[in-house]
């Protein structure tokens, strides 16, 4: 079973308590969400990559050096 520390400031004692049932299902919720979250994120980057690499093509196409793409 998952865990949790908690930690008493005012004496400095440590507890370690197994979580919830409830604790654990939004633990998961919240990974679920972060999962869906960071593909979005991915698809974005690869969706920018993919624009910028057709870009880069189409200039090339109409005669700009490898330099002058780099410039702009």
């Amino acid at each position: 079973m998952t865990t949790k520390l908690i930690v008493d400031c005012s004496t400095g004692v440590t507890t370690e308590v197994e979580l919830t049932a409830e604790e654990i299902a939004e633990r998961e919720a919240m990974a679920a969400e972060y999962a869906v979250q960071k593909a979005q994120e991915d698809a974005e980057v690869a969706a920018k990559a993919a624009a910028k690499a057709s870009a880069e093509a189409k200039l090339a196409a109409l005669g700009l050096s490898a330099d002058e793409i780099a410039a702009l």
